[in-house]
């Protein structure tokens, strides 16, 4: 399953699963592609497929294994990656190193166990206020759910994960 970020970067107030769409369908990507994001609708942990959760790796966009299986990012070590197989936007751009995202951190809403986090979640991912809190992973740390609180006014890296394998 591919991990693949936007093409910008957002503050709190984003229709993510629609541009995660979106920018996948532009890109020529044929299955579907929801936001790395707790909801008030669904926890981060249950957005892939439970048939795919287990026996598929997570890709970045050229096929480099970030995780052994959906499940492994939830294991309570806060989703602990290899800083050095980059994580590509949906247009090719290693976001780690391109100056379009100059905050390198991930909006995310959730635990460390991808359970949602409803009092920093952005209102749903409905507001960038400046008052108004989000969790969120700062990259440099190498975890994809570091538990930081930053303002929702803040604009950073939205991840899409593939949530159901297409052969």
């Amino acid at each position: 399953l591919h991990l693949v970020a936007l093409n910008l970067p957002f503050a709190g107030d984003m229709r993510a699963d629609f541009q995660c769409f979106q920018q996948a369908q532009l890109a020529g990507l044929t299955s579907t592609y929801r936001a790395f994001l707790s909801s008030h609708l669904q926890d981060l942990a249950t957005v892939v497929r439970k048939t795919d959760r287990y026996h598929l790796p997570i890709v970045n966009l050229k096929g480099e294994i970030l995780f052994n299986n959906w499940e492994s990012i939830f294991n309570g070590n806060g989703g602990q990656f290899n800083i050095h197989v980059p994580i590509y936007s949906f247009d090719g751009r290693n976001v780690m190193t391109d100056p379009s995202w100059p905050q390198k951190v991930i909006w995310h809403g959730s635990t460390a166990n991808g359970i949602r986090l409803v009092s920093n979640y952005c209102e749903a991912w409905h507001t960038a206020d400046m008052g108004a809190m989000g969790q969120a992973s700062p990259l440099k740390m190498g975890k994809l759910l570091d538990q930081k609180v930053f303002s929702c006014s803040n604009q950073f890296i939205v991840l899409c994960i593939e949530n159901s394998f297409v052969s």
